[in-house]
């Protein structure tokens, strides 16, 4: 097993609301084929649903144009940013 760790640390506990969404098959075989090695690198069995939030907010957090548009908007837009940000 490799010591590398994945972009996606451990999950942090953290309110929820919940959604629906669509995906393709093929991102849904992803999204598993990542929760597997999730699970394996971190020592913790992972849904890949659960797992589909914190992909989200990792993408934003990195997205340079996202960053712009929150402060230019102010701290109303983002009341709880992320870590690392």
């Amino acid at each position: 097993m490799s010591t590398n760790k994945l972009r996606l640390g451990p999950l942090p506990k953290s309110e929820t609301i919940k959604l629906t969404i669509s995906l393709s098959t093929n991102l849904k075989t992803m999204l598993d084929r990542y929760a597997a090695l999730h699970a394996q690198t971190y020592g913790e069995s992972v849904d890949g649903v659960a797992l589909i939030p914190h992909i989200l907010e990792a993408f934003m957090v990195r997205d340079r144009e996202f960053k712009k548009y929150l402060a230019k908007a102010g701290s109303a837009a983002h009341p709880n940013p992320a870590p690392g940000t």
